[in-house]
């Protein structure tokens, strides 16, 4: 269990350290107005405190993924510590701090609209389309999700459609209500329960001696029960978003950032989030590479559920908590999809808002651009779960990418160190460049015909930029020489 703690303690470090050297490099300016101070409507620009504005980011961002993504993760072994680890402290916390204080500085504008400034129109419009599909995506995938497991919980009372339809009854009135009267109220309870769940699954483990795999350079080998078909890079990296690195969370930040009072909140707001949902994703991936034995026993009890990381989830909580507190940890894997999902939605309806100029303070204009997002969104439910969740996951990590490339052309821009975020940019790229090459729901070619493109692409985006880098020094050089 060594590892695990380590592994904890070096994300805690890094919120001490690293992020701190982020903020200096953005620069946070204390008395500079917000968006919740200058665009208050009382709807979406809402002034509201620090940690309540914490705990709902925290949500927004921690749905399925730190838990099934680092349960699905676990396949492959204790690298996903490694990755974890590593892909919080220096590509998903460096992602999610500056997306989120660029759209403070863009009047809480979405990522979509940012992106217009810092790479094009036609980037612009090409974002709009794929994220608000992103959005509605996500908000189908934390449908299925948690209705599955109240629906077991319950016994199948009312059959599926039920907890569908209710989930989606409760969406709606969290995407067109004014941010502080429903989300602002409820969330601070999930986020008990969800915390709940992660403090009593690391006591158990300590009182019950379960032994979790340590991360060695022999374990850094790649354990999935199907190693070709499903190599270590770039599927972990794509399995295990949430809890490292995810696009999703770029779309999220623009909430909170229009509740925001000071810039000083960002670094615990944005960076400090996603550490804490790093460590959820490190206590999951721990558990289930020991809970039933080792990783090839996880390998084997995910192959006899069809990859289905939910009755893993169940199985974990009330085995290790009771009956009591594995309805409560349970009740914390429910809530946290579901206050991901209706958070979703919500952000589509700002995108597109911002894109029509349409103001929202009018519940009539909410209404019509919410209800033909729930129409899609519930046409995305009938679809197979699993295809779903793998179009998700790729495309989660490309909106990733994308964003750590506009933050990137902000930070070189303003004459400030790109290299903390155009380091994550290009692997990301080599990830899901590659990815798509060669995964099943992709172009299924050959990995080392997807290797050399997916580098090759990622080596393109990094001597473009150096070469803008370079002209730009040089053009300021003449004219500061003139």
């Amino acid at each position: 269990m060594i590892s695990l703690f380590a592994s904890v303690a070096a994300l805690l470090l890094g919120y001490v350290l690293y992020s701190k050297f982020v903020e200096r490099v953005f620069g946070v300016e204390p008395d500079r107005k917000t968006p919740a101070i200058t665009l208050r409507d009382n709807v979406d620009f809402v002034p509201m405190p620090g940690w309540r504005i914490f705990l709902i980011q925290f949500l927004n961002i921690a749905g399925l993924g730190p838990i099934f993504g680092a349960v699905a993760g676990a396949m492959w072994g204790p690298s996903a510590f490694l990755w974890i680890v590593l892909g919080t402290i220096f590509a998903g916390g460096v992602h999610d701090y500056l997306s989120g204080m660029l759209s403070l500085r863009h009047k809480g504008e979405s990522i979509t609209e940012i992106t217009g400034y810092y790479l094009g129109g036609g980037m612009k419009q090409f974002m709009r389309v794929f994220t608000v599909l992103l959005m509605v995506m996500v908000g189908a995938v934390f449908v299925i999700g948690p209705a599955k497991i109240l629906h077991g919980m319950t016994g199948g009372f009312g059959g599926m459609s039920l907890w569908v339809w209710a989930i989606f009854i409760y969406y709606v009135l969290s995407t067109v209500l004014p941010i502080d009267k429903l989300i602002g109220r409820i969330y601070p309870v999930f986020g008990i329960a969800l915390l709940f769940m992660a403090a009593g699954i690391v006591v158990m483990m300590v009182t019950q001696g379960i032994q979790v795999p340590e991360l060695t350079l022999t374990n850094l080998a790649n354990q999935h029960q199907d190693p070709e078909g499903f190599p270590l890079f770039p599927m972990l990296f794509v399995t295990i978003a949430c809890g490292a690195i995810s696009g999703f969370h770029a779309s999220q930040s623009p909430l909170m950032a229009r509740c925001m009072t000071s810039e000083r909140q960002g670094r615990s707001i944005f960076y400090g989030t996603m550490v804490t949902e790093g460590v959820v994703a490190l206590i999951w991936a721990a558990i289930s590479m020991s809970f039933f034995g080792g990783v090839k026993e996880l390998n084997e009890v995910m192959a006899v559920q069809q990859g289905n990381a939910a009755s893993v989830v169940s199985d974990i909580s009330n085995t290790l908590l009771g009956k009591i507190g594995g309805a409560l940890a349970l009740l914390g894997v429910v809530a946290a999809p579901i206050t991901s999902g209706d958070t979703a939605f919500r952000s589509a309806r700002l995108i597109i808002a911002d894109f029509l100029r349409s103001r929202q303070s009018s519940l009539k204009n909410r209404l019509l651009i919410s209800l033909p997002l729930f129409a899609v969104g519930y046409g995305l439910t009938l679809i197979d779960f699993g295809i779903v969740w793998r179009y998700f996951a790729w495309t989660n990590q490309t909106l990733a990418t994308v964003t750590l490339w506009v933050v990137t052309v902000f930070l070189i821009k303003e004459g400030k160190n790109f290299w903390i975020s155009l380091v994550p940019a290009v692997f990301m790229s080599a990830v899901v460049v590659s990815y798509i090459l060669l995964a099943p729901e992709g172009f299924q070619l050959p990995n080392e015909i997807a290797y050399v493109v997916g580098t090759g692409v990622a080596g393109l985006l990094l001597l473009t930029t150096l070469l803008r880098v370079y002209r730009r020094k040089t053009k300021l050089e003449v004219e500061l020489a003139e």
